[in-house]
């Protein structure tokens, strides 16, 4: 961008306070002040923005901080939105980045970028995109991140100056806009311009800003009459008078730009400055702008003016001879035509041109004759195809032109959305093929396109999706393969929008007209996956044994009958037969591989396989499932809906395995990513089910009651099958809180609706364990039964922590000496299952009724096991009951070694030893990198966990 005009010998008139903020700013990021002394403290980054109208003068104040960046030694990226390349998907992003990548080879840009390479260099038009799924855009959006956040450290200190940036495409201004914010964390200076009345809502934290701005940008103000006097004298001399720089300022109202154009036009028609001739100023202002501008590049000649027309279309960065054969110049005239323009101060440059002022760009551009217009346009993207600059190029010239139905135009367009959409800017190719539909296309590519579209829309418009390929299955479809395509893709965005019935419905009219055997089987595969997550389903029992049949008889031949024996394997762990039976066909459908990733299919079965081995107690084998199965996603760029189910999941694992704390971390990871995705999402449904129980567990009843009313956690309850059953969670919620009739009645409505399905295993969800513990406040009897039958569908499927957990619960709400019996056979099953928090919960319950029997002995050596389980899962509220347990036996809970303060986080153990050594909260904060309130946290968790409080703390740290 080194080629940009910048008048940097100007003085920057009544700017000194933005000037003041530049430096400062620039003192922070290089640790030197502007008279080269060495400011104090460490080097940081920052976010100023600068706001202002047109011509306020942002693009000259804009060149002052490159320069003066420059001169402190740091590394400038530049870049500038155009008002015709808005529609250029990453055309900013590429402005700013490319230039650091020139040249490099593709092996070096590899090293360079690791795994980021093939989701972010096609984008940065690094590398032609791959044929497999494009990256989802958040996916692509943390690439960017990780390539920028690379580049501002290796090159430190790096100043990124983004200048018009109301013009910048879309999804450029989206990843910065996000970016922005973590610039005061890195050695970044990023500083933008922009008009604020043009500025879209998805850019709106340039409007909020962090750290020394004050949480506003700096709003440029006109110059002031003494300004425009100095401006003035600058330009035409000191003999400039006073009454003709007040009239130069009542012209021009203050503004930069329109001052500095009129002193030109007082130099050009050689006027002397002086009291005699200011009359003339409003003449001449009129002649800088609008009509008065058009009116003079007219003077200059038709070959100029239709180069300047031509150069207009182009945008930015215009190649003289790319603008000659838009305008059907000779390169001499062409060359002539540049040299007027340059003249007249319209263009500015030589290899590339551009205009002086935005706004005499856009003035040139709105005074072409609206068909002539469409014309050049048209002329543009056939030059810039020949050039070879490619149908991506052309696109944006396409959409301006009438619908003619032209093929040449259908099929550039087809071709740059297929690159734009691989590339990661689907909003971008939904417009190039929806402006394809309306060329129109040949009547036997009409699908293909409807197709294309609705492939387009997937992630971020489904129901438009949903529209578009109905409608491409209306049309004639000479080729079947699309057809099936079509119907699988309409399927997958059916049951992704919550609408699994009709998912259903959409392949089963397809099977019952296809004649190919291994087509069939395959609609048949995404039939019965669809039907799995059917809450409504009306047939469980029959699509259950439809599978059976089918899947007994398949040998694993190919990804379809892996997925089918997969979908068997997930059912005989929701029916609750014998885990050995799941686990058979989970290694049946994994023996010939089944990817997280896999081009065109979802990872709906690939999870579910994994999952069957978790509710069957293997959790090493899941564990490894998912570290391949986000490893796919990661490599894909999937870091939406996708990520945030391994996330979720992941933590879900960890949750019955009794790593409470891992599990919460995991699963807020995945409730992040899940918020990106949007509320009332599946992925949101599992994040939240799953923090809740995760909350519940710890301890935490009121913050998971929060938690639960900040994301509507309650009904109307999602139609998909989601585990945790987001119904039997809630029940679980209300059993917390003390709400037992309500609980109970939630409960039971949920074992109403799974029932009748076949859906009987407690280890999937334990509804009915729930159920018997709201009954036992009321009904005892009918509480026992409950839980009774829950441990004899338990005992069917065979995991000891099912086994276990139902054996907890029969025990809780039976009394007598069956309540001992219970615990003791809970606690021996429980041992044998990867289910610590289970198996804290046991020890605690098997010592408490130990202690009210007078076996006093046995009690505390189970509460001391207990307490200790407890406090390994991180399960503050279980430690609580067996601290005040062991009180209430007269037994004070043992001094903690200081090996067991690997119960501990990384953090709380720092913020215990420096308390311990005298440090104060806020040397603490300061040491930690976090505010004094979040350390009270820490410490409250320390002491939860170590059984002291600040005085004994130094001695609980200490071997015994």
């Amino acid at each position: 961008m080194g080629r940009r005009s910048t008048r940097s010998s100007r003085t920057l008139f009544e700017r000194e306070s933005e000037l003041a903020a530049v430096d400062e700013a620039l003192g922070e990021l290089t640790g030197l002040r502007a008279d080269g002394s060495e400011s104090s403290g460490r080097p940081r980054g920052a976010l100023l923005a600068f706001a202002g109208r047109a011509g306020i003068g942002k693009t000259t104040l804009l060149a002052e901080v490159r320069r003066r960046a420059a001169a402190r030694g740091c590394t400038v990226l530049s870049a500038r939105g155009g008002d015709q390349e808005q529609r250029v998907a990453f055309h900013v992003a590429r402005q700013l980045l490319q230039p650091q990548f020139a040249g490099a080879a593709e092996t070096d840009l590899r090293a360079r970028m690791g795994s980021w390479y093939d989701i972010v260099g096609p984008a940065l038009g690094l590398c032609a995109p791959t044929d497999g799924a494009p990256p989802d855009q958040q996916g692509l959006r943390d690439g960017l991140d990780w390539v920028l956040t690379h580049l501002a450290v290796q090159r430190a200190p790096m100043v990124l100056v983004l200048d018009d940036a109301h013009w910048a495409d879309p999804e450029s201004l989206r990843w910065l806009a996000a970016f922005a914010p973590r610039a005061e964390e890195l050695p970044l200076l990023l500083v933008v311009g922009y008009r604020p009345d043009e500025l879209p809502d998805h850019a709106e934290s340039f409007r909020r800003l962090p750290g020394r701005a004050g949480g506003r940008p700096i709003d440029l103000e006109p110059l002031s009459a003494v300004a425009v006097a100095g401006l003035v004298r600058e330009a035409l001399g000191t003999y400039a008078d006073d009454a003709f720089c007040r009239e130069c300022w009542a012209v021009t109202a203050g503004n930069p730009f329109e001052t500095v154009e009129l002193t030109a036009k007082v130099r050009d028609r050689g006027l002397t400055p002086t009291e005699a001739g200011a009359h003339l100023l409003r003449d001449l202002a009129a002649a800088v702008k609008g009509s008065g501008l058009i009116a003079r590049l007219e003077r200059l000649g038709t070959s100029t003016v239709r180069f300047a027309w031509a150069c207009a279309v182009l945008g930015t960065e215009i190649h003289p001879l790319l603008a000659a054969a838009v305008a059907g110049l000779g390169q001499e005239e062409a060359a002539d035509a540049a040299d007027a323009l340059r003249g007249a101060r319209v263009l500015t440059g030589a290899e590339t041109l551009e205009f002086v002022h935005p706004l005499i760009a856009t003035a040139v551009y709105r005074a072409i004759p609206p068909g002539v217009r469409v014309a050049l346009h048209g002329q543009a993207a056939w030059c810039v195809v020949n050039d070879g600059q490619g149908p991506s190029a052309a696109a944006r010239h396409l959409l301006e032109t009438h619908p003619d139905g032209d093929t040449w135009v259908v099929q550039q367009l087809r071709a740059a959305a297929g690159e734009t959409v691989r590339s990661g800017a689907p909003d971008a190719a939904r417009s190039y093929l929806a402006r394809a539909l309306r060329e129109p296309p040949l009547f036997e590519d009409r699908a293909a396109v409807l197709y294309e579209l609705g492939s387009a829309s997937l992630l971020t418009e489904p129901a438009t999706t949903v529209n578009h390929l109905r409608a491409a299955l209306e049309e004639p479809i000479a080729d079947r393969r699309l057809r099936h395509h079509i119907v699988y893709r309409l399927s997958q965005v059916l049951a992704h929008s919550d609408r699994l019935a009709e998912a259903s419905d959409t392949l089963a009219r397809e099977i019952r007209v296809t004649e190919d055997a291994r087509v069939k089987l395959r609609m048949v595969a995404e039939q019965f996956m669809w039907d799995a997550f059917r809450a409504d389903e009306p047939d469980h029992p029959s699509r259950s044994r439809r599978l059976t049949r089918l899947a007994d008889r398949l040998k694993g031949r190919d990804l379809t009958e892996r997925y089918i024996i997969g979908l068997r394997a997930w059912d005989a762990t929701l029916r609750g037969e014998p885990a050995h039976v799941a686990l058979h066909h989970a290694e049946r459908a994994l023996a010939g591989g089944l990817g997280w990733a896999e081009p065109d299919r979802g990872f709906e079965v690939p999870v579910l396989v994994a999952m069957a081995f978790m509710y069957a107690d293997r959790p090493g084998r899941t564990e490894e499932l998912f570290a391949a199965g986000i490893a796919d996603f990661e490599r894909q760029g999937w870091r939406g809906a996708h990520l945030s189910f391994g996330y979720t999941l992941l933590a879900y694992l960890r949750f019955r395995r009794g790593r409470l704390a891992e599990a919460e971390d995991f699963v807020r990871a995945g409730l992040r990513l899940a918020e990106r995705v949007g509320p009332g999402t599946p992925a949101h449904w599992y994040a939240v089910g799953i923090l809740v129980e995760v909350l519940l567990a710890r301890g935490r009843v009121t913050e998971a009651a929060q938690t639960a009313e900040d994301y509507s956690f309650n009904e109307p309850f999602p139609a998909a099958v989601v585990f945790p059953d987001v119904q039997t969670v809630y029940g679980e919620l209300l059993l917390a809180r003390g709400l037992t009739k309500e609980a109970a009645a939630e409960l039971a409505a949920a074992g109403r609706r799974l029932d009748p399905r076949g859906i009987r295993n407690p280890a999937w969800c334990p509804w009915q364990l729930h159920l018997a513990r709201a009954e036992s406040h009321d009904a005892p009897e009918r509480a026992v039964t409950t839980a009774l039958e829950a441990l004899a569908r338990a005992r069917q499927f065979g995991a000891p922590s099912a086994i276990g957990q139902a054996l907890r619960t029969a025990a809780e709400v039976s009394s007598g000496t069956a309540r001992v019996k219970y615990l003791e056979e809970s606690v021996a099953h429980l041992e044998c299952s990867p289910a610590a928090y289970e198996l804290a919960c046991a020890l605690v319950a098997l010592g408490t009724e130990l202690r009210r029997t007078g076996r006093s002995t046995e009690a505390a050596e189970y509460l001391y096991r207990g307490l200790d389980a407890a406090v390994q899962c991180g399960a503050d509220g279980l430690v609580e009951a067996a601290r005040d347990e062991l009180a209430a036996a007269g037994l004070r809970p043992r001094r903690l070694h200081s090996t067991d303060t690997d119960t501990l986080t990384t953090r709380e153990r720092a913020a215990a030893t420096m308390t311990a050594g005298g440090h104060t909260k806020r040397e603490i904060a300061e040491e930690l990198g976090i505010d004094e309130p979040a350390v009270t946290r820490l410490l409250s968790a320390v002491y939860r966990k170590m059984g002291t409080d600040h005085s004994g703390l130094a001695a609980a740290l200490q071997p015994t």
